[in-house]
C-alpha cells in the first residue's frame, strides 16, 4: 500500500511542478541548463564553528581504536538486510556493518562527492566482490568509478558507504549525521528515522519532509523531515526562475534540501513549491514559492536556528516562503 501510494505521489507531484512554473513568470518548465550563478563569498556563508560530526569533508573525531572493520579494503561479501531500532531495515555487509548514502552525492547518474577526509571517515564501499543476498534485489547494485579510479558499489544507483564509528556489527551511529548521511534501504532510498530517532521497526510516526513549527523567537518557520531549520539565501533568485546563487564550499555549509514530494509536507504554500534542476553536478532542488531552500550544518539538533541572519544573507524561512526577519 505504501508502495503504491508513493507511485502516486510522484505523478501528483509532476503535475503540480508543470501547474506551478507560472507561479515562477515561466511558460514551460525549468529547463536543466539553469544557471546555478557564481559561489557565495565566505563572508555569505559564515562559520560553522568547531563541531566536527556530519560536516561533509571534514574528518570526526574519536576514531575507534579498534582495527577498523569500515576499511575500505574490507569487500562487502554478500550483502544483507537488517532491522535497526527506530531506523527499519537496512542494507547490510558480510561483516553485519550498515551501509549508508550521502544526500550529497547523486543517483543519476551514480555520482561521489566524498573524498579526502570525508572518505576517511565514511570508507566507500568496494564493489569488486559484492553480492546480492537474501533481501537484496541484485537489479539494484551497480558502481561508479571514483575519482582515483576505484570502483565503489552502488545501491539503487546511491554510492555505498560504511562509518568510522560503526565497529560492531548492527550499528548504526551514521543514521541522520549532519542530516546528510543516512542508512541505506533495501530499495537504495533512504531509511526511515533521522538523527535521535523516527520511524522504523517501533512503529513510530514520520515526521513530513517538509512541516512547519513554532519557533520562541522566530515564530512559524520551516524544518525538514529530522526537526531542522530550513533557510533561504539572500542572493539567490526566485524570479522569473529558480537560480541557486550557493554552491561549491558554500554548499558544504548550507546543504540543499533535496525535492520533497508536496504531498509528503504539512503547513506548507503550495503555490510556487517545485523543483529545479542545478547546473553544478548536485542535482535537483527544492523551492518554497520558487526560491531554493537549504539547511544549514552549524545547527547541531532539530530546533537549532543557529543560521539565522548569517551574513545577512540567510534567513530561516516561513511556510510562504518569505524570509524571517529580513526585507525581499
Amino acid at each position: 500500500m505504501k508502495t503504491s501510494w508513493r507511485s502516486a505521489s510522484l505523478v501528483a507531484s509532476a503535475a503540480a511542478v508543470l501547474a506551478l512554473t507560472t507561479a515562477c513568470g515561466q511558460d514551460s518548465p525549468p529547463a536543466a541548463s539553469q544557471n546555478v550563478g557564481a559561489t557565495a563569498a565566505p563572508g555569505d556563508y559564515g562559520s560553522i564553528g568547531s563541531g566536527t560530526a556530519g560536516t561533509a569533508g571534514g574528518a570526526a573525531t574519536g576514531q575507534p581504536s579498534a582495527p577498523s572493520a569500515s576499511s575500505p579494503s574490507n569487500p562487502a561479501g554478500k550483502l544483507s538486510v537488517s532491522t535497526a531500532e527506530k531506523v527499519g531495515k537496512v542494507v547490510t555487509d558480510s561483516l553485519g556493518l550498515t551501509l549508508y548514502r550521502f544526500d550529497q552525492d547523486t543517483a543519476e547518474p551514480p555520482k561521489t562527492n566524498c573524498d579526502g577526509d570525508c572518505a576517511k571517515t565514511w570508507p566507500p564501499v568496494p564493489a569488486d566482490d559484492a553480492e546480492a543476498g537474501e533481501g537484496i534485489d541484485k537489479a539494484l547494485l551497480g558502481t561508479v568509478t571514483r575519482a582515483d579510479g576505484t570502483k565503489q558499489l552502488t545501491v539503487g544507483g546511491w554510492p555505498a558507504y560504511r562509518y568510522a564509528k560503526d565497529v560492531n556489527a548492527g550499528d548504526v551511529k551514521g543514521q541522520g549525521v549532519g542530516g546528510k548521511w543516512y542508512a541505506l534501504a533495501p530499495d537504495g532510498k533512504k531509511a526511515q528515522g533521522g538523527a535521535g530517532g523516527g520511524a522504523g521497526g517501533g512503529g513510530e510516526a514520520v515526521q513530513a519532509g517538509l512541516s512547519t513549527r513554532n519557533d520562541a523567537k522566530l515564530g512559524e518557520i520551516v524544518v525538514d523531515k529530522n526537526g531542522m531549520t530550513v533557510y533561504r539565501f539572500k542572493k539567490d533568485e526566485a524570479w522569473p526562475k529558480p537560480v541557486s546563487n550557493c554552491s561549491g564550499a558554500c554548499l558544504e555549509k548550507w546543504p540543499l534540501v533535496e525535492p520533497v514530494d508536496f504531498n509528503d509536507t504539512k503547513g506548507i504554500q503550495k503555490k510556487g513549491y517545485m523543483i529545479f534542476d542545478r547546473t553544478d553536478g548536485k542535482g535537483k532542488q527544492q523551492t518554497i514559492n520558487c526560491s531554493p531552500i537549504y539547511t544549514f550544518a552549524g545547527d547541531k539538533a532539530p530546533g537549532d536556528t543557529n543560521g539565522q541572519g548569517v551574513g545577512g544573507t540567510w534567513y530561516a524561512v516561513r511556510p510562504d516562503g518569505k524570509l524571517v526577519g529580513a526585507s525581499e
